[in-house]
C-alpha cells in the first residue's frame, strides 16, 4: 500500500498512516486503503488487537487540502473525460471524499477487535475524529490535538466529531472546544479523558503495544462481545445517521466565501476576517 504501512505479530495488526513528508494528510488514496485494510478485519479470526498510529512526525494532520483532498477535490466542474463522459462536480467530489472518511470512523467502531490509537505529534482535523474513533488511546508529550474547524469557516462536525467528542468529554465541554476551535496538549487532553495512558516520547508506538499485549491474555470472545456492547450502549440516535448529518453540513462549508478566507489566513498566519459570505 502506497500510503499506509502494516505490521502483523502474534495476533496485533499494527497501521501507521505513512505519508510522514505531509504529517500523514489524508487524500482519497489513503482512505480508500484504510477501508480496505478495515474491511477485511470484519471477518479476520486471527487478528484480535488493532494499534492505529502514524509515521514519522505525527499522528494525522488532516484532511489534504494541497495535495489532494479526501475526496480528490480536483479539476473544474466542466467537461468530460477524454472518452466523452461528464466529469464529476465539485458537491460530489467532496462529498464522496467527506463521506468515505466518515466511513473509516464507522468502520473503526465496528469492527469486532479494539482499535488503540498510538499518537505523538499533531492529532488534527480528521485525524481527531479517526484517533477518538479508536477504543483506547496512548499518546506521547508532544501529542497536540487540533480542532481548526470554526477558524478556518468549516463545522466541527467532522468524520463523527461532533458525535464522537461529546460522548467522551461531555456536551459543555465538546461545545466549548468546539466553538473555539481549541487545541490541546497531553495534559489538557489527559484532564479531559481523551488520553487512556501516558508515554514517554516517542515512546507512544511502544506504550500502545504493551497495551495490545495486555488485551491479548483476555477473552476472545470477551473482548469482541464487549466492544459490541459498549457499542450499542452509545449508538443513540446513531453514528451513521449522525455521520449523514455531518457530510452533509461539511459539504456545504466548502462553497462559501469564509472558508476561501480562513484557509487563506491560516496559510498567512493571521486572524480570519469572516463576513458570513
Amino acid at each position: 500500500m502506497a500510503s499506509l504501512r502494516l505490521d502483523r505479530r502474534d495476533g496485533v495488526l499494527t497501521v501507521a498512516l505513512s505519508r510522514p513528508e505531509r504529517l500523514n494528510a489524508v487524500t482519497a488514496e489513503l482512505t480508500e486503503e484504510m477501508l480496505d485494510v478495515l474491511n477485511g478485519l470484519m471477518a479476520d479470526e486471527e487478528t484480535r488487537v488493532v494499534v492505529l498510529t502514524g509515521d514519522g512526525r505525527g499522528f494525522c494532520s488532516g484532511m489534504d487540502l494541497q495535495g489532494g483532498a479526501a475526496g480528490g477535490d480536483q479539476g473544474g466542474d466542466q467537461g468530460g473525460d477524454q472518452g466523452g463522459a461528464p466529469r464529476e462536480g465539485r458537491v460530489q467530489r467532496l462529498y464522496r471524499g467527506i463521506a468515505r472518511g466518515a466511513e473509516v470512523t464507522a468502520r473503526l467502531r465496528e469492527i469486532p477487535q479494539p482499535v488503540i490509537a498510538a499518537l505523538h505529534g499533531p492529532v488534527a482535523g480528521m485525524g481527531v475524529s479517526w484517533a477518538l474513533a479508536c477504543d483506547l488511546r496512548v499518546a506521547d508529550p508532544t501529542t497536540r490535538f487540533v480542532l481548526p474547524f470554526t477558524d478556518l469557516g468549516l463545522s466541527a462536525g467532522d468524520c463523527g466529531l461532533s458525535w464522537l467528542l461529546p460522548r467522551l468529554v461531555g456536551p459543555a465541554k465538546a461545545a466549548e472546544l468546539s466553538y473555539l476551535a481549541e487545541r490541546l496538549d497531553l495534559d489538557a487532553a489527559d484532564v479531559l479523558g481523551l488520553v487512556n495512558r501516558r508515554a514517554a516520547e516517542g515512546e507512544d508506538l511502544a506504550g500502545a503495544h504493551a497495551l495490545a499485549d495486555r488485551l491479548l491474555a483476555k477473552s476472545p470472545y470477551g473482548l469482541r462481545r464487549t466492544k459490541e456492547l459498549l457499542n450499542a450502549s452509545l449508538d443513540t440516535p446513531g453514528l451513521r445517521r449522525h455521520l449523514q448529518a455531518e457530510v452533509g453540513v461539511q459539504t456545504l462549508a466548502f462553497f462559501t466565501g469564509d472558508l476561501v478566507e480562513g484557509m487563506t489566513a491560516a496559510m498567512e498566519r493571521r486572524p480570519p476576517e469572516f463576513g458570513n459570505r
